[in-house]
């Protein structure tokens, strides 16, 4: 992989803080060429840094207000599996590897107890899922999709 430099840098802060400005914005704030702006952007995308432009998505305005954090043991050497079934999920946001208490952690949104309570059975029908652990937020502080470069 090539190295990542400061333009490199500069130019995936201007896409953290407006994803949707063109690319000749982007230059024009930072001094540089659109031509500039273009390459380093595909140059970035093949390196697998950019994995695409998103909208962030306020859930609760669409009634996705219930965030569940689910604790998963999982015996018999399987937990590759199991994460990827739970990745399948439309309700789980992120499947995280974890140490500790419990071999993996999903994070998922729901309209109402029922599709939480769903899912949750539906995890714990898997094979090799020997118990989960569920805990509901009760309060969103911060909810961000990735850090400040």
């Amino acid at each position: 992989m090539e190295k990542i430099d400061e333009t490199d840098m500069n130019i995936l802060r201007e896409f953290q803080k407006n994803a949707r400005q063109s690319f000749r914005e982007v230059a024009e704030n930072l001094g540089v060429s659109e031509g500039t702006v273009y390459n380093r952007v595909n140059k970035l995308k093949e390196q697998g840094v950019i994995k695409g432009f998103i909208v962030d998505v306020d859930y609760a305005k669409l009634g996705y207000d219930l965030t569940a954090i689910i604790g998963i043991i999982v015996t018999g050497g399987k937990l590759s599996e199991i994460e990827g079934r739970l990745a399948k999920e439309e309700e789980i946001t992120a499947v995280y590897d974890v140490t500790g208490r419990y071999d993996a952690i999903a994070v998922a949104k729901f309209s109402s107890s029922d599709a939480l309570n769903d899912l949750v059975k539906r995890i714990q029908r898997l094979p090799n899922v020997e118990r989960t652990y569920t805990m509901v937020a009760l309060n969103t502080v911060k909810e961000a999709h990735g850090v400040k470069l």
